[in-house]
């Protein structure tokens, strides 16, 4: 496959972001809805810590319960119900992710670009942008409009220098002993842009 190109336009709440590969004139392009912490209801962080951009690594997590949500009310519920189990059940300062993704393609800020997560480990948190897929991915793959819109938000985060454009794209079981994200999804993961194998048990 030829070499990826990434363009972007801020619109609004609405990033256009356009792939032109170079070994045929298909053009994908599509427009990334992110949804901010005032929009969907966040609660305040206990505290941050500020992200030193850009990072080399992007890691993909499903966030296994709640399942997939299809519109934008239903994913707000969950990433609130997602907020309120990181930050009550867990002790965390706050959700865990930098974003996450609804299944009808609605992106969902986190903890955004430039604040470090609590999604892969001390070894990863301050080193990586963690994007979690709503939904049990096991045996089954996430809606396309999600699958679309999470790959598109990578090259944004390439764009606006949050994100090193030799990145590495790993999944949550390539660096923690987890079965996240889920099966049937890891195995497509494997087949995107700047995918690497790794081992956790052996590296």
């Amino acid at each position: 496959m030829g070499k990826i190109v990434h363009f972007g336009v801020w619109i609004g709440i609405v990033f256009v972001v356009t792939c032109v590969t170079t070994m045929d004139t298909t053009v994908a392009e599509f427009e990334i809805t992110i949804i901010s912490r005032a929009e969907w209801g966040a609660r305040p962080p206990k505290s941050r810590v500020n992200m030193t951009s850009p990072v080399p690594y992007v890691i993909i997590h499903h966030s296994y319960e709640p399942d997939v949500c299809l519109n934008r009310s239903q994913c707000e519920k969950y990433v609130r119900g997602i907020q309120n189990f990181h930050m009550d059940t867990r002790g965390w300062d706050d959700i865990g992710y930098n974003f996450l993704v609804g299944g009808n393609g609605d992106v969902f800020e986190g903890r955004g670009w430039d604040v470090v997560g609590a999604q892969a480990g001390p070894d990863w948190n301050s080193r990586s942008i963690g994007i979690c897929f709503i939904g049990n991915f096991t045996d089954k793959l996430p809606p396309k409009e999600a699958i679309a819109a999470g790959k598109a938000l990578i090259p944004l985060g390439v764009e606006k220098k949050k994100v090193v454009t030799n990145y590495t794209l790993y999944g949550h079981r390539q660096v923690r002993p987890t079965e996240c994200p889920g099966n049937d999804f890891f195995k497509l993961v494997t087949q995107w842009d700047h995918w690497k194998p790794r081992n956790y048990t052996t590296e």
